[in-house]
This record gives C-alpha cells, sequence and structure tokens, in this order.
C-alpha cells in the first residue's frame, strides 16, 4: 500500500493574481503557508481487474475513461496507467469547498501517489507542475497556481508567476521569533458555509479576461499588499502584517458580490472589536474559513467562541506533499 499526504494552505498576501487571466499580462505575486491539515491518497493493487474509486462517492469501473471523479480520470490518463487496476481512497481532514485549497493538495496527493506506485521519483517542481496541468489546462478549471505550488514545496513561500507560465518560488525569511510568534498569533474558524472555489474564480477570471478596469486595478492593488506583506513578516513587524489583512479584506470584497455575506461581515466586524488587527476569508471567497491576526487571543476566542463559531488550531507545514507508506 502506498500512502501520501499533502498540506492544506492559507494565503498571507496577494491572493488572486495566480490566475492565468491576470499573471500573463502582468505577473502575479502571493505569500501562502503550508498547515498542518493534510489530504491523504492511499493506493494499492486489486486482485479483480476493476477500478475502485473511493472519495465522497464510491466508484467500480472497468475503464478509466468510465471514471466519474475529473482530476482522479484526468491524472490516470496522463500518467498512461490504462493497464493497471488498483484502489484509490481519498481522506481529508478538512472537507472540500472551505477556501483552503483543498484541490490543489488531493492533486499533488495523488499525483504523488501514482508516481511512486510506478516507482519514479520526480522533483517538487515537476509535481506542481504536472498538478496544475491536469487542473488548468486538461480541466480548463479557472483556478490559480497557488494551491498546487504551497501544497507541493511546503512552508511559508512567496510565489511570483510569470507572464510566460514559470514560477519562481522563494521561501520567506523569517527569523524564529517572528515564524512562532505569526503562526501563534494567526487564528482560523468555520464560517459553516462551504462554496465551489472555481464558480466564484470564474467572475473574476471572465473580468480579467475582458480586461476589466476595475478588476485589473483591483488585482494590481491586491499584488503591491503582497509584496509589502512579504516586508512585514521578513522585518517582524506582525502588526502591520495584520493591518495589511484587514486593508486586503476591504478591496478583496470589491472584487464580487458573492464575495462575502451579511452574516461573515457580522463575525468579521464583531472580531474587530474583540482583539482582532485584520482579517480575511480563506480562498477564493463566499465561505470557508475566516482567518484572524490577533495579540489579543483570548478576548477574540471567547467572543468568537460565543458567536458560534468553530476554532481550528493549525501550526505550519514545513515538508509539502510527501509520501508516507510505501
Amino acid at each position: 500500500m502506498i500512502i501520501t499526504r499533502s498540506p492544506l494552505r492559507i494565503s498571507l498576501g496577494g491572493g488572486g493574481t495566480d490566475l492565468p487571466s491576470y499573471y500573463e499580462k502582468h505577473t502575479g505575486f502571493l505569500i501562502a503557508a503550508a498547515i498542518d491539515k493534510y489530504v491523504y491518497i492511499t493506493i494499492h493493487k486489486t486482485f479483480a481487474k476493476e477500478l475502485i474509486i473511493k472519495y465522497s462517492k464510491l466508484e467500480r469501473v472497468n475503464e478509466i475513461t468510465d471514471i466519474e471523479h475529473p482530476i482522479i480520470r484526468e491524472a490516470l490518463k496522463e500518467l498512461d496507467m490504462t493497464d493497471q487496476y488498483f484502489e484509490i481512497t481519498s481522506l481529508a481532514d478538512i472537507p472540500a469547498g472551505t477556501g483552503l485549497g483543498s484541490s490543489g493538495s488531493f492533486t499533488t496527493a495523488l499525483i504523488k501517489a501514482l508516481h511512486a506506485h510506478n516507482n519514479q521519483i520526480i522533483s517538487t517542481r515537476f509535481l506542481a507542475e504536472q498538478a496544475c496541468m491536469i487542473e488548468l489546462d486538461r480541466l480548463k478549471e479557472p483556478i490559480g497556481k497557488q494551491d498546487q505550488y504551497i501544497a507541493a514545496f511546503g512552508g511559508i513561500t512567496a510565489f511570483e508567476f510569470l507572464p510566460d507560465g514559470r514560477v519562481e518560488i522563494s521561501p520567506v525569511q523569517m527569523d524564529k521569533e517572528t515564524l512562532y510568534n505569526l503562526e501563534d498569533n494567526l487564528v482560523l474558524y468555520f464560517t459553516g458555509y462551504s462554496r465551489s472555489a472555481s464558480s466564484i474564480l470564474k467572475e473574476q477570471d471572465d473580468k480579467s479576461k475582458n480586461e476589466d478596469d476595475d478588476m485589473t486595478n483591483n488585482l494590481h492593488f491586491i499584488k503591491e499588499l503582497g509584496k509589502k506583506s512579504l516586508i512585514a513578516l521578513e522585518s517582524g513587524n506582525l502588526l502591520e502584517f495584520g493591518e495589511l489583512m484587514n486593508v486586503h479584506w476591504e478591496h478583496k470584497k470589491k472584487r464580487s458580490g458573492n464575495m462575502s455575506n451579511s452574516k461573515i461581515n457580522e463575525w468579521y466586524d464583531l472580531a474587530m472589536r474583540n482583539g482582532a488587527v485584520g482579517g480575511k476569508l480563506i480562498g477564493a471567497g463566499g465561505g470557508g474559513f475566516l482567518m484572524f491576526y490577533t495579540e489579543d487571543k483570548m478576548k477574540l476566542r471567547h467572543a468568537l467562541m460565543n458567536a458560534g463559531l468553530d476554532e481550528v488550531r493549525f501550526k505550519f507545514d514545513f515538508e509539502g506533499t510527501k509520501v508516507v507508506v510505501q
């Protein structure tokens, strides 16, 4: 049996500039952090000549083309595994549709497992590139590249997305005290709302392709905030980083009327009155997890607990996508 795991992620600045519709014209930039919440993939051979696929559904098919799960189907086709039979199972610490990049984590974990099954060693960059190719090129999802790259590489990492498709990767240089304080002072709360990232991002993608001035200028501004966030993190100025999160959220909401809702806005305002320096919805928006930076965790946790929100505590992951059992 082969077991792989791939970390989920939080975005720390510049999110949204990793879509091809933006970076192919303007170059994208963002910071993301992998966290110790994972997607797991298991693979083992079957005795019968059939493919068994277990996720939120159960599929039993004889041909790859009959697999309903699009990522699994396209990954098997990409690796030319047409004459092999096995069982693939996926598990996750956090459900899909919650803004933590689960699709990219799923894809990298799956590809890593399939290559391990074939006794192939691949580079981390190739893993990220192959995952992006499947999701963006084969499946034409209107999404960006950050999820696949941060899942593959792990850590707290700055990415520059160049117009020719190349991705420059730079680990964020923080001293240990800043790193530990950042980890301690970021809090994550589930809103109870799940959504499809593709549906939220399609509006942004369409506007970027049509060179909508408001969307382009919004993403220009978000990219500059991401660069300022990098400076704040590397200089150890976490209060400034938290304040930039708040500015980021105010501008992110302008991208779409579906970015937030009255209840999320109410929780956000409550947090800002009770110790949060800044925060935002993680991921494409519309639901999922609210993340805040605070230096008064007790006050903030008390207020949000009384509001009925569930906290998910986490630490950063510095291993990226890896084989756990082979």
